[in-house]
């Protein structure tokens, strides 16, 4: 009758298998989940945009004039904007050139 008996490396190696194995599933998963994040963060930013350049235009089309303010927009066409989430450039020129609006995310690397 033959006894195998390990010896220190090879217990180490096979223990350190499942350990290896569960790190790299874990890391995968954090990975995923921070690309997502990313992805969510620029939709976001992509989304306001979109949102503050409608209103401005839907305001050209029915009051003659485009919006003096972000203030404005907030208050007569009900947009919320998160400030502790986002930074909001709106620069009107003149009343009736399309203004410069650019939208920034406090906490992305976009």
């Amino acid at each position: 009758m033959m006894v195998f008996k390990r010896n220190f490396i090879s217990s180490f190696v096979l223990g350190a298998i499942p350990v290896v194995f569960t790190l790299i599933i874990i890391s995968m998963i954090w990975f995923g989940l921070r690309q997502t994040e990313t992805a969510n963060r620029a939709e976001g930013v992509r989304l306001l945009e979109e949102t503050l350049l409608r209103v401005a235009i839907h305001s050209y089309a029915i009051e003659g004039h485009f919006p003096e303010s972000l203030d404005y927009i907030m208050e007569n066409y009900g947009v919320y904007i998160d400030h502790s989430r986002f930074i909001v450039h709106y620069n009107v020129f003149a009343s009736n050139i399309l203004p410069d609006i650019r939208v920034f995310d406090l906490y992305g690397d976009i």
